[in-house]
């Protein structure tokens, strides 16, 4: 029996070894010349070492659940895809209530101004 294991646990070694090994190769290959460009804050809009109080643009906010939105869709519509077959008109009623709440978020987050960026 243990033998329908050794392909997983080679897999899992190699990845483990891959893992760790292009890190360090990164690391010890990469230049190392920081100027303040690259040390400058990136993606968040402010300053990561900051009053923790300070006001944030919304924006940010909206881009977030965005992302949510969709990750959730990817997350749960594969699967679903995969056993489709044999879930029936159960299943296409589940998944079809989940996608509506998703297609209010998504019009929310539209009415909301989250996809123009000014």
């Amino acid at each position: 029996m243990l033998q329908n294991y050794l392909p997983v646990l080679i897999f899992m070694a190699i990845g483990l070894i891959i893992g760790l090994i292009a890190p360090t190769l990164g690391y010890l290959l990469s230049p190392k010349r920081p100027d303040p460009e690259k040390l400058s804050a990136y993606e968040c809009g402010f300053p990561a070492f900051n009053d923790a109080r300070a006001p944030f643009d919304v924006r940010f906010y909206l881009i977030a659940i965005l992302f949510i939105i969709f990750d959730l869709e990817t997350a749960f519509l594969v699967p679903w895809a995969v056993v489709f077959r044999h879930l029936g008109w159960f299943g296409m009623s589940a998944m079809g209530i989940f996608l509506g709440l998703l297609t209010i978020g998504f019009i929310y987050e539209w009415k909301k101004g989250a996809l123009e960026w000014e």
